[in-house]
């Protein structure tokens, strides 16, 4: 009983096994025809191409793409297509696609030459660099393509060198501004010490007048205090009749002097203060 369980097993076994080859072979047929519809499909795409026909030879390369992704001259002449029409992404990555798909160094190294180009017009230097480089360990023996790696390292030098004098340049205006700035500060701190200075002349100014009416105020005080006594002696001697003694008409004439006199210093210290009064607000405003 044993022995014929084992013997079912090995069947089965077996049979699996058969099963297994058949699905891989069936699986590798099914992806050789894939194959060569699109290659079919790439031919199309190519004479379409030829004839300038842009529009139904890009329907064929993509149909192609999409029968078989180990089909890489799709993809790899649909890229030289938009190189062509300088469509430089679409060439990108249809460049990239075979090279990722290609399984000979012959084709791994037409597609990243082709993908250094690219970079070149957009002037990526630094990527078109390593582009070449891959292109290169692919095929050493190309010399268009170390010819163009040379190209890509020469300009990628001057490209940096540029971007250094730049940046030093813009440092440079940078430094320029601050000190422009800062001698813009000084001069506004000068016109600031220049203007409390000023302010300080203008108090001192108005201390002064202040003085001189303070002064002729005292003047015009003692004038007071001398006339009042003076008067205090006329009304004496008018109760008291003195020889050389003034007549009451003199001595209205005489008042009447001593009032003019004082007006006319009343005026001169309110004239003062007018002034004084006006410049203050000029200086407010």
């Amino acid at each position: 009983m044993r022995k014929d369980m084992n013997k079912i097993g090995i069947v089965f076994l077996l049979f699996f096994v058969c099963l297994s080859s058949f699905a891989q072979e069936a699986d590798e047929k099914e992806k050789e025809k894939a194959l060569r519809s699109s290659t079919n499909l790439t031919w199309d795409g190519n004479k379409a191409l030829s004839e300038d026909n842009f529009i139904t030879a890009e329907v064929d390369y993509r149909k192609a793409i999409a029968k078989s992704p180990d089909n890489s001259v799709a993809p790899y002449n649909l890229g030289n297509a938009y190189y062509a029409n300088e469509t430089y992404n679409e060439a990108f990555g249809r460049f990239k696609e075979a090279g990722e798909a290609s399984t000979s160094k012959d084709e791994k190294h037409k597609a990243y030459h082709n993908m250094g180009n690219v970079f070149m017009k957009r002037k990526d230097y630094a990527k078109a660099v390593e582009a070449y480089k891959e292109a290169l360990r692919n095929d050493p023996t190309d010399e268009e393509t170390r010819y163009n790696l040379a190209l890509a390292k020469e300009l990628l030098k001057k490209d940096e060198e540029e971007k250094k004098q730049n940046q030093d340049d813009k440092d440079k205006e940078n430094q320029d501004e601050n000190k422009d700035q800062d001698k813009k500060d000084e001069g506004d701190e000068d016109k600031k010490d220049k203007g409390d200075e000023g302010d300080k002349g203008d108090e001192g100014d108005q201390n002064e007048e202040k003085k001189d009416e303070n002064k002729e105020g005292e003047g015009d005080n003692k004038g007071d205090q001398k006339k009042k006594p003076e008067q205090g002696d006329n009304q004496q001697e008018q109760q008291q009749p003195r020889p050389n003694q003034l007549s009451k008409q003199q001595v209205e004439n005489l008042l009447r002097a001593m009032q003019n006199a004082e007006k006319k210093v009343q005026d001169k210290i309110d004239a003062k203060k007018v002034k004084g009064a006006k410049i203050k607000n000029e200086k407010d405003w």
